[in-house]
């Protein structure tokens, strides 16, 4: 080998450094008071590909950090979004990156519901229990139960169960560890309150039926929190019809940050002409919620967004909860029992309604009025506020400034029914919005109202449920004793029909 040869070999380690040279991000995010502030971070290169960092809990596009993330990456440009769930300003731009460089911004809330008596959960988190406590603080979330059974897959198998599933950290935050779901051909069901996980992992896709699991867990802890993770799954009429479920999402994880998924899944159907994507997802999951509280069943909605299976951060569908004094684990989940909440992926939407929390129940020999007052913050433009009665947008208030409103406004009742307030935000990617629990209003002698075409609706749905199950199960005795419950909650929708109070 001659001199210039070796010359070339000895020059060569360099030359490959000039092509991929190596630079340091330091980033540092704070809050009003200069301090470390855990949040969530977008950040991608010239080609948008997002960058995951060894050493932070990452999923999909984005990781999160205490406040504080050195990161090795090549030169080039990148751009960045920077989130803390929504009561935080959401910090986006770009740099160009050359040797060493720090990043230090300080990000403002422009909300802090706590102070209201407001806390937030996320029913839906598939996340490594490991990372949740700093999953928790980078997105501002109070109560955050963490699914670690999920069909077949069962992260205590060959491990002790842990004497307490509940830790509380940070001074008033809280999570779960024994969080369950059973997710089949009927759709998915979502278990919190248990002490271990139920034998789920041998189960069928149609057999044993999803309410022999939840019978089950009834016994096991008469307060286990049963939630119907999203609204459209096909047995959803004869779960709510069971008398067995706590909660709906809606929510849910088919809203995602930066798309809607435009179908159901293996869900009911809705008609895509009449409910286009990408809002029309959303949108029937609202319409067939409005169906459930039409039938007289006051269930509270939920939210959950699955962060860990799909694309969602952790937090990003969330339900708050209003908690008089100090908050606790149980004081939540009786919170968002009795309805006093909201559920929002964005907009936040306080409401009263004569100076009641959502969940209340106006009762009145004979007309009433109630005044509504509402208040919204969001870091995404709403045009309007809709009051929604007995499933129907009845007011629709438009909102002046692009994400802001705060006003009053009075409707009369002469029969008895249920409202809500909700507010869609202007985004042409996904379903972006908020939404009250509903309040009850109790007029006369008929305390509840009972519409018999969202009965039918159910009717019919029960009676499609069933001969899909005909043709999916072959066996005879399993065939029946999936059958049993669909039954049980056509006979409830069909009397509904009969005693029905409303068109």
């Amino acid at each position: 080998m001659n001199r210039n040869s070796l010359i070339a070999l000895a020059c060569l380690p360099a030359l490959l450094a000039a092509e991929d040279p190596k630079a340091e991000l330091r980033i540092q995010i704070e809050d009003a008071a200069a301090r470390p502030l855990p949040c969530r971070i977008h950040l991608f290169d010239a080609s948008d590909k997002p960058i995951r960092p060894p050493g932070y809990p990452c999923w999909r596009d984005h990781f999160v950090c205490d406040g504080r993330a050195t990161l090795q990456l090549p030169n080039g440009n990148y751009r960045y979004e920077i989130e803390r769930g929504p009561e935080h300003e959401r910090l986006m731009g770009k740099l160009e990156l050359k040797g060493v460089q720090t990043l230090k911004l300080q990000m403002k809330r422009i909300a802090d519901l706590t102070k209201q008596g407001w806390y937030s959960g996320d029913l839906h988190i598939h996340r490594p229990p490991a990372d949740i406590e700093l999953l928790m603080k980078a997105e501002d979330l109070h109560v955050g139960p963490v699914i670690t059974w999920w069909n077949q897959r069962n992260l205590w198998m060959g491990r002790d169960l842990p004497r307490s599933a509940l830790t509380k950290f940070d001074g008033n935050r809280f999570h779960e560890v024994m969080g369950g779901e059973d997710e089949r051909g009927g759709g998915a069901l979502l278990y919190f309150h248990l002490s271990e996980p139920l034998a789920i992992t041998k189960a069928a896709r149609e057999f044993p039926s999803p309410l022999a699991f939840a019978n089950e867990a009834r016994k096991k802890n008469k307060n286990v929190w049963i939630d119907v993770e999203k609204p459209f799954w096909w047995d959803a009429p004869t779960w709510i019809a069971s008398g067995t479920i706590d909660s709906v999402g809606i929510a849910n994880n088919h809203m995602c940050r930066s798309q809607a998924y435009p179908g159901e899944a293996w869900g009911k159907a809705r008609d895509e002409k009449r409910l286009p994507p990408p809002m029309g997802n959303g949108q029937w999951t609202q319409e067939i919620y409005y169906h459930v509280l039409n039938c007289g069943f006051r269930i509270p909605p939920s939210a959950g967004s699955a962060s860990g299976v799909l694309p969602n951060p952790v937090g990003y569908n969330r339900v708050y909860v209003h908690v008089d004094g100090q908050l606790t684990w149980e004081k939540w989940w009786a919170g968002l029992k009795a309805g006093r909440s909201f559920v929002t992926n964005g907009p936040l939407l306080l409401v009263t309604a004569n100076g009641k929390m959502p969940g209340a129940v106006f009762t009145s020999t004979e007309k009433m009025e109630i005044k509504i007052e509402a208040a919204l913050q969001s870091l995404d433009r709403v045009a309007n506020i809709e009051i929604v009665r007995d499933g129907k947008v009845i007011e629709s208030l438009k909102v002046d400034k692009p994400a802001e409103f705060k006003g009053s406004f009075t409707i009369p009742f002469k029969e008895s029914g249920w409202f809500l307030v909700r507010a869609i935000a202007d985004n042409d990617k996904t379903f972006r919005f908020a939404s009250t629990a509903p309040f009850y209003v109790e007029v006369g002698k008929n305390k509840t109202r009972v519409s018999k075409a969202s009965a039918t609706f159910f009717r019919d749905w029960t009676n499609e449920r069933i001969e899909r199950l005909h043709a999916a199960l072959k066996d005879e005795k399993q065939l029946a004793d999936v059958l049993k419950p669909h039954g049980e909650a056509k006979a409830i929708w069909q009397a509904l029909i009969e005693k029905a109070n409303a068109d």
